[in-house]
Parts: C-alpha cells; sequence; structure tokens
C-alpha cells in the first residue's frame, strides 16, 4: 500500500459527485446546475464539495449554480479560490448563505472586489456573520460601490471581520482606514499594495493581533514616524515587515530598512507583545541587531531571516524554541518553503538552497519534495521558481530515491514536471531538468501519470531542441513512454508522421558515422515500440524510407547484437502485417535474414527474431514473390535452427496479443513456421506465466494448441512444446482457482 495510504471515504465520494454533476443535475433558464434531488448535505460537507469543485477546476457560473440551493447545501466556509466567475454568479449562488469564511483569492471572470463587499453586505446574516476575508490578487474597483440606505458601503459594514487579507490589491490609503474602524479586526495583510502610510491602524491598535505588510513599496514615512505607529500597536504579536529583494522600485527602501534597525535595537518597549518578526528581504540587517532583538526577547517563537545575510548568527543556534527561515541549514530552507509558499522571490531564494542542500542526498526526503512541488503549484507560469525546483526534483527522485516515495507522491510529481514542460517548451534548461527526472525506468514503469501527454511533449521536445544529451535523454523516455500507451493512444501518436521521421533522422545520424552509443539504441526500441500491432506506424516507417535505412544498419552493425534485435524486431512487426510483407520480399534483405538465423555464432536473441520475420513471410505461400527454392530453405532452416537453441533466461519480449501468431499455428502450416510459433509462445510464458497464460485462453490460442497436439501430421517436436505450454497454462489455472477459493473463504 502508498505510505501515504489511502484516500479518505469522504474525498472519494465527493471526488465521484464532481464527476457526475452533469448526470445529478438538470439546467435552469440561464444555463446553471441545480441538482435535481437534492438530499441535505451535512454542512462540513457542503464546504467539502464547493472546495473540491474549486481544486479540480470545475467551478464556474455553470456549476456553482447547485449552491442556490441554501437550505440542503449550506455554506460557511467557502473557497473560490482561482475560480472563473463572474459578480451575477457569485451573488446567486454564494450571498444568500450565512458565511463565516470566503476566501474569493486571484477570482478571474471580472468579479471585483466591490462586487463581493456589496453582495455580502446585502445579507444581513452575512454582515454578522463574516469572520475571515481574503480578496488576494482581486481588483478592488472601489470606485463601483454604492450606497445601502444612504451609508456608503464598504469594508466596515462587515462588523464581524476579525480576520481580512487584501494583499496584491490596489488598495488605497483611504480604503485602510475603513478596514481599520472594524471593531474586532485582529489579523490583516496589506502586502504588496500601493499604501503610502499606516497611521490609519492606530484605529484598530487594541484589537489587531497580527500585521502583514510584505512589500509595501510606495510606503512614504519616516523611520521616526513609523515606529511611532508600532509603538501604539499594544496587542500586536505577529509583524510581518519583510520586503521583496529582487524587486526593482523607484524607492530604495532606505528608510523602512532603517526602521528594521532601529526596531531591532530598540528593545521589548515596542511592541511588547510580539512574539513572531518577519524581515526577509531587508538589506543592511546586522547581527549585531539581531542578537541584541533576540536576547531582549524571551518570548520569541519565529523569526524570518531569508535574503538578509544574518541567519547564520551565532545566537540563533541557541534558541531551540525559535523557528526561523533563513539559508543555514536545512531546517531554516524548509520552514520558507512551508511559510512562502505563495511569495515568488522567497520561493525561489529558498529552493536555491534546497538545491545545493539535496545535490549529495541519498536519503529519500518526501517532507522536501512536496515542498518544493507545493512551490511550483502555486507559481505555474513562473520560470524563475521552475528553473530551481525541477533540478531539486531531481536531485530528490533521482537513482534509487524514487523508489522510495509514495507512489502518490511521485504520480504528482511527475504532473507537475509535464506541466513545466508544457509551460517552458522553448527553455533548455528546464526541459533538461525535467526529462532528467524522467529518466527511471521505475517512474515510467510504475508511477501512473499522463503517459500519451509525457509522449507528446518529449516528442515536441526532439523537434525544437538539437542538444545531444536532451536528444538522449528525450528518445530513452520515448522508448519506455510508447510501449506503455493504450492501442487508442498510440494510434492517436502514429497520425502524425513526424515523430517518425524525427526518430528514423535520429538512427540515419548515428548510423552515418557508425556509433552504437545510447541514443541510437533508445531510437530503435522507439521504433521498435511504435510499431507493435500498429499498422499505420508500420505504413508510416516504410513511407519514410525506413525499411532502406535499416537494410543498411543490419549490415553495418553485424557485430552489436542489441542493435540487431532492435532492428529485427520492428521488421516482425512489419512482416505480422499482409498488407507490407511484399515491402520485405526483397531477396537481398531475405538472404541476410536467413543468414543470421542459420549462423550458430549468433545470439539466440537475434536468431529468434530473424526466425519471426522468415516464419510469417513463409506462412503465406499464396503472396511469396520471391525464388520457391528459397521458400523451402526457409521452412527446413527454421525446423533445423530452432531446435538448437538454448532456452533464454532473461526477458527478451511482452507481447500485447498472440493474434498475429494465430495464422502460424494452422494445421496446414510447415512445421518450420509453427515450430517457430510455440517456441515463442513457450518464452513469454515461462518468463511470465500470469500475463501470457491468461491471454492465451482469451484469445483462443489454446484452442488452437490442442488442435495441433491432436493432428496426426503435427511433428513430434511441435506436439512437445505443444504439451509443455499446455501444462503451464493448466499450473496457472490451478494456483489462480486455489488462491481465490483461500481469499473467498477469508472473506466469508
Amino acid at each position: 500500500m502508498d505510505a501515504e495510504g489511502p484516500q479518505a471515504l469522504c474525498d472519494l465520494c465527493l471526488a465521484q459527485v464532481c464527476r457526475s454533476l452533469n448526470a445529478l443535475c438538470s439546467r435552469r433558464a440561464d444555463g446553471s446546475l441545480c441538482l435535481i434531488r437534492a438530499p441535505l448535505f451535512p454542512q462540513e460537507m457542503a464546504d467539502q464539495l464547493l472546495q473540491k469543485m474549486a481544486a479540480q477546476g470545475i467551478l464556474n457560473d455553470t456549476t456553482v449554480g447547485i449552491f442556490r440551493n441554501c437550505k440542503e447545501l449550506r455554506l460557511r466556509r467557502a473557497s473560490i479560490r482561482c475560480c472563473p466567475l463572474s459578480a451575477e454568479a457569485f451573488s446567486l449562488a454564494l450571498c444568500p448563505h450565512r458565511l463565516q469564511e470566503l476566501d474569493a483569492s486571484w477570482v478571474s471572470s471580472g468579479l471585483t472586489g466591490a462586487n463581493i463587499i456589496s453582495g455580502l453586505a446585502s445579507n444581513p446574516e452575512c454582515r454578522s456573520s463574516l469572520q475571515r476575508l481574503s480578496l488576494n490578487g482581486l481588483h478592488l474597483d472601489w470606485g463601483t460601490l454604492k450606497e445601502d440606505g444612504g451609508i456608503r458601503v464598504g469594508f466596515s459594514s462587515l462588523q464581524s471581520l476579525r480576520t481580512l487579507s487584501i494583499a496584491n490589491t490596489e488598495l488605497t490609503d483611504s480604503v485602510l482606514e475603513d478596514i481599520c474602524t472594524l471593531p474586532q479586526l485582529e489579523s490583516l495583510d496589506i502586502s504588496c499594495s500601493p499604501i503610502s502610510h499606516l497611521t490609519a491602524l492606530l484605529e484598530c491598535k487594541n484589537t489587531l493581533r497580527s500585521l502583514t505588510a510584505h512589500r509595501l513599496w510606495r510606503l512614504d514615512m519616516s523611520p521616526a514616524r513609523l515606529l511611532f505607529v508600532f509603538r501604539q500597536l499594544h496587542a500586536l504579536r505577529h509583524l510581518d515587515f519583510s520586503d521583496d529583494h529582487f524587486a526593482v522600485d523607484d524607492s530604495d527602501g532606505t528608510d523602512a530598512n532603517e526602521t528594521v534597525r532601529q526596531f531591532l535595537e530598540g528593545g521589548p518597549q515596542i511592541l511588547p507583545s510580539l512574539v513572531s518578526l518577519d524581515i526577509s528581504g531587508r538589506k543592511k540587517v546586522t547581527e549585531e541587531a539581531v542578537r541584541a532583538f533576540v536576547e531582549a526577547r524571551s518570548g520569541l517563537v519565529f523569526l524570518g531571516l531569508l535574503a538578509t545575510g544574518v541567519s547564520t548568527c551565532e545566537v540563533l543556534s541557541s534558541q531551540k524554541n525559535l523557528k526561523l527561515t533563513g539559508e543555514a541549514n536545512e531546517n531554516q530552507v524548509c520552514e520558507a518553503l512551508r511559510r512562502y509558499r505563495e511569495r515568488e522571490c522567497f520561493t525561489r531564494e529558498a529552493l536555491v538552497h534546497l538545491y545545493r542542500l539535496t545535490t549529495d542526498t541519498d536519503k529519500p526526503r518526501p517532507d522536501m519534495l512536496k515542498l518544493v512541488l507545493s512551490g511550483m503549484w502555486s507559481h505555474p507560469t513562473s520560470l524563475h521558481v521552475h528553473l530551481v525546483a525541477t533540478a531539486c526534483v531531481f536531485n530528490l527522485t533521482t537513482q534509487d530515491l524514487a523508489e522510495a516515495l509514495p507512489v502518490s507522491l511521485l504520480s504528482r510529481t511527475v504532473t507537475q514536471l509535464l506541466h513545466a514542460m508544457k509551460t517552458f517548451p522553448n527553455h533548455q534548461q528546464v526541459q533538461k531538468n525535467c526529462l532528467l527526472a524522467l529518466c527511471s525506468e521505475y517512474i515510467l514503469q510504475d508511477v501512473p501519470f499522463d503517459k500519451y501527454l509525457a509522449a507528446t511533449l518529449v516528442i515536441n521536445l526532439l523537434s525544437s531542441h538539437e542538444n545531444p544529451t536532451l536528444q538522449r535523454m528525450a528518445v530513452a523516455v520515448i522508448s519506455i513512454l510508447v510501449s506503455k500507451l493504450s492501442t487508442e493512444e498510440s494510434t492517436q501518436l502514429n497520425k502524425d508522421i513526424f515523430i517518425m521521421k524525427q526518430l528514423l533522422a535520429i538512427v540515419q545520424q548515428k548510423a552515418m558515422v557508425g556509433v552504437a552509443d545510447s541514443t541510437l539504441k533508445f531510437a530503435l526500441s522507439a521504433l521498435w515500440n511504435l510499431t507493435d500491432e500498429m499498422p499505420a506506424a508500420a505504413c508510416n516507417f516504410i513511407k519514410c524510407q525506413g525499411l532502406e535505412l535499416y537494410e543498411e544498419v543490419l549490415e553495418s552493425y553485424y557485430n552489436e547484437p542489441s542493435i540487431q534485435q532492435k532492428i529485427l524486431g520492428l521488421l516482425n512487426n512489419i512482416a505480422e502485417v499482409e498488407q507490407l510483407q511484399a515491402d520485405l520480399m526483397e531477396e537481398g534483405l531475405v538472404e541476410h535474414i536467413l543468414s543470421l538465423l542459420r549462423d550458430s555464432q549468433v545470439d539466440v536473441e537475434v536468431r529468434y527474431f530473424a526466425g519471426g520475420i522468415l516464419a510469417q513471410l513463409a506462412s503465406r505461400p499464396e503472396a511469396w514473390t520471391m525464388d520457391k527454392e528459397l521458400h523451402s530453405t526457409i521452412v527446413k532452416q527454421l525446423h533445423a535452427s530452432i531446435m538448437t537453441w538454448s532456452q533464454l533466461e532473461r526477458e527478451m519480449v511482452f507481447y500485447r496479443s498472440f493474434r498475429p501468431f494465430c495464422p502460424l499455428l494452422k494445421t496446414c502450416q510447415p512445421s518450420g513456421v509453427q515450430l517457430w510459433a510455440v517456441w515463442a509462445i513457450h518464452l513469454v510464458c515461462s518468463q511470465n506465466t500470469s500475463h501470457h497464460s491468461s491471454m492465451l485462453e482469451k484469445e483462443g490460442v489454446t484452442e488452437l494448441l490442442k488442435t495441433l497436439v491432436a493432428h496426426p501430421d503435427t511433428h513430434s517436436d511441435i506436439k512437445g512444446i505443444c504439451d509443455s505450454i499446455l501444462h503451464m497454462v493448466e499450473q496457472h489455472q490451478s494456483r489462480m482457482e486455489a488462491f481465490n477459493n483461500q481469499t473467498g473463504s477469508q472473506n466469508s
């Protein structure tokens, strides 16, 4: 079982509701959805359903309509974060509820802060119930707010608000003044806004416990005035006055930095209740000032010092209960990734240091990997973040580390890597980092992810980047991915002849200089897998002059059995397609393949595939276009050669289907043709009994084998192998029946 454990039943049920929403709903005249039969949901589950719809990207003007029924689906803690909702849909579906919390950060489709405030204020219950509100990243559009009964609607109309977050908005000084009149305001986030003064905070000095004021880039207050305001905030326990150290502003932040210095050195009489301070990104912070601050405040629980250059301050190492963000050690860096997930500047900075810390890691760190993925997810379009994050992913999943990580975590990891490849197609280093992480046989073989998407992205990469390292990794990944695709996905992929041309070009490029490197071998494997039971791909191969190229490569690499095996494997795929067999009826090619079959010095793996091609061609004498004597020789040599083959230990080939073998098993076929087919079936069944035995039964091959055994003209060599195969199938079935009976009795 996955180390992360199974999903909660509630999550699975809600996910099923999301998938079945159209079937469970009817449509109103305006197109919005309405549940056909709406049971009374437990209140918390209504919140979870809304959150699940938002997380899965299906919450919009149409689907949010189900929450207009506020008797059966009662919302209290609503999250519509990053969802495309209009003002009308928001007003109809969410405003009638008695909300306690609302997160409408980064909502698109024109919904503004003004729409939200006026909508919430229109419900008397919301005015008194709403305690937490997040409008980060929204256009406030404050000028459109209307008066309600002669009173102008504003934040102050939501009298029960305790927590308000309006970071990354066009917050003005006058709106801040309105906010600070809230009688119960305890937590306020005004980060990245253009306000110029904080004097309004004095209005809520007795209630405000947390102030987040990251990167106030237009703040225009002298250090003395700022410190005067801070001195009055008697109840403040958390202050975030950090800055984006990468930002280039009109102001150099000198006054704010000087304020920080004076504050650190000013003693506990400034903000006496403070237990948490964040000054990450602030310039000119000294170790002396940090030491003075820490020694003067015994109750301190958090200090943010990332990108200040002083997180290695000696006094910090003695503070066992103090959490820190910085770059001095692993704990500081991980704490930074946890706390600054939504801040691009700090996420990037922390990832740079995490990369350094994980370069030589030899222990699985799922906790670190989750933090990296969280940063990537929070900044989906940030090149700065993805450039470093993808390198960290490689460090944390390389070699044997991946196999020790939960499969579900690896699945999410690959999904994020594919997003990076899709988002930054022209950035060579990002693509390289992603390919480095994907170049793991364990991940490609055993981890579930969208392999069709991965294949298309890697194929596109081949066309846009000619870097040899990228090329080698790309064909390595493709060679495995194409073997994992469903028949439908393979068919779709092979509609574009481009991939065939691209891979053949790599083969030709390598063959021209006579190298037998991994890139050539991976390209040959990819072509082999692409044409497996794919007649359309085999046709494309011939159209692209692949046959002529393969003839040359087969002859020039006569001392490379691994390359010969891959070439002959693809020619086998072509030989299985009746309408393409004529393309292989070229005496020079066939005689060369026959010579490989005959040569006892050639590896059995090579002779096996040579025999497969010849068996397919010889199985249809009516279509034979070459010398009849050659046909007779092939049939005789097949039988004689195969009887000298030793059993192979390692798994050499994996068949998706035995359908191409069925014509070879007919009683009218020459013994050499029959013998190759039964030897091949025996080989794969002995190496992977469970997969191939069940396939024999399903596709009717077992009956063909029984017919061969019973037929008087069947050669004794063939009967012996058939009996062995049938015995393997019977043993497998007996084991499965015994296992099922045992499992059934335990369950009962």
